[in-house]
């Protein structure tokens, strides 16, 4: 893209720039996968503050500087060494401006366009998919690998990502919550969680389109980007259905994969989902739902529980649903496994967490609903001037 205006912010992790009527925002830390920093948070904010009424922007466009990818998450390290010494608040902080960069990117009033190239997951998808309500898109590409894998270190799907999740077709959303299954272009299109297509090797000419092109308005700024991408993805973009279940060339398509997962993740919590997997007794079915069993046997039990519970109460604004997002995230480290799995999936790297309810069939909703009791009232919520 050329004739930048000066930078908005200039920093190690994150660039904003005003581009041909374009407020440009560059992840650009490459070592953490563009993990979002507190700082990375905060100028990404305080870009889209400045930006919001400015006349100079058209839209928003959000990008990797590395095409590895686009956002990993949060600093996960960061909620452990808080965790560790005890640190509410630091930990409450972080979370609260990152939910709120989130519900200012879904209440957006100018489009907001993200480039989800390659590792999308956690916090990456609270800064992408808000996207779709502003009128904006979301652009995926083969490299895409997109998840919410929460389960896996005792979190749950937060970031509002509960939202998007519970408006998939049918049980999708429920799958990917508790499974915590990465996709790739073709089942992120099929399932409403990306908007359209590119390959890499087109992305320079889109970024030169959008650089040089005369843009009288949003509208044709987004017409621009629709006529260099497609609404379709190669077939060949589907990823493995569970975790380390088949390669992404020969992995059924969710599509393919949507009458199982509607048959089983119906079930109205994870010990029904579970059985019903085990009674599955149709060959072509039979050994995915046993692949399934096998990697959801490997995840925090009350974390399934619980991402399920997130998802199915997920009817309301989003604003609620951040806010019940944050006072999980004090239940969950508080009483759940989140310590517990990132020490064992990331700290030390042992992958034999040791989680506080061990089998699925264990967790009773006396447990789930405790999980969801907020430590604040109405008043004193953090997130409470969230509207809509």
């Amino acid at each position: 893209m050329s004739t930048p205006v000066p930078m908005l912010v200039e920093s190690d992790e994150v660039r904003t720039r005003i581009v041909n009527r374009i407020g440009l925002i560059e992840l650009n830390r490459p070592q953490a996968l563009n993990a979002l920093s507190r700082p990375m948070i905060q100028a990404m904010h305080a870009a889209l503050d400045a930006w919001r009424d400015d006349p100079r922007v058209l839209a928003v466009l959000v990008r990797s500087l590395h095409p590895r990818a686009f956002c990993a998450g949060g600093d996960v390290r960061f909620f452990y060494e808080a965790g560790r010494r005890g640190d509410v608040a630091a930990r409450d902080g972080f979370f609260t401006d990152e939910y709120a960069l989130d519900h200012a990117i879904f209440t957006y009033e100018k489009p907001y366009i993200a480039l989800m190239e390659g590792v999308v997951m956690g916090g990456g998808m609270g800064i992408s998919q808000g996207a779709h309500r502003t009128g904006g898109l979301r652009i995926v590409s083969e490299t895409t690998k997109m998840a919410m894998p929460e389960t896996r270190i005792g979190l749950f799907p937060d970031v509002g990502a509960g939202w998007f999740l519970a408006r998939t077709p049918g049980a999708i959303g429920r799958y990917l919550a508790v499974t915590g299954a990465t996709i790739g272009a073709a089942d992120a299109l099929y399932a409403g969680l990306a908007d359209t297509y590119i390959d890499t090797s087109a992305m320079p000419a889109l970024l030169d389109a959008l650089g040089a092109e005369r843009f009288a308005d949003a509208a044709e700024v987004l017409a621009c980007i629709k006529r260099l991408t497609s609404r379709t993805a190669p077939a060949r973009q589907s990823e493995p259905a569970a975790r380390g279940a088949q390669s992404a060339s020969s992995a059924p398509s969710l599509a393919t994969l949507r009458p199982w997962i509607d048959r089983h993740f119906a079930h109205p919590d994870v010990a029904g989902i579970i059985a019903s997997l085990e009674a599955e007794s149709e060959p072509d079915a039979r050994e995915w739902a046993q692949q399934t069993i096998r990697a959801m046997r490997e995840l925090s039990p009350l974390s399934m529980a619980v991402s399920l519970e997130v998802v199915a109460r997920a009817e309301g604004p989003m604003s609620d649903c951040l806010r019940r997002d944050l006072d999980l995230t004090r239940s969950m480290f508080d009483h759940g496994d989140v310590i517990e799995g990132i020490r064992a999936r990331i700290v030390d790297k042992d992958n034999r967490p040791v989680w506080r309810i061990a089998r699925i069939e264990d967790v009773t909703r006396a447990e789930v609903e405790h999980m969801f009791v907020s430590p604040w009232t109405p008043e004193t919520h953090p997130l409470h001037a969230l509207v809509g």
